[in-house]
């Protein structure tokens, strides 16, 4: 999957970072590639599913990965 991904220098010093299709996945680093690792993991924990989310019982549902 590939998403596209927002930089901005922050007045902190710290460079921000974003997807724009993932609201509210946002993360920082002190460098560039720094943001966009903890970004990637950011993505990564959002994209994850969440059983427990679901609120239904283990043999209700499946989940499966998909490649975009």
């Amino acid at each position: 999957m590939k998403l596209k991904i927002v930089l901005e220098q922050g007045m902190d010093g710290y460079i921000t970072a974003y997807c724009p299709a993932l609201k509210g996945c946002v993360t920082q680093g002190r460098t560039e590639q720094e943001a966009i690792e903890n970004l990637k993991e950011a993505i990564e924990l959002y994209l994850e599913a969440d059983p427990q989310e679901l609120m239904l019982p283990p043999d209700k549902y499946k989940v499966f990965e998909v490649a975009v």
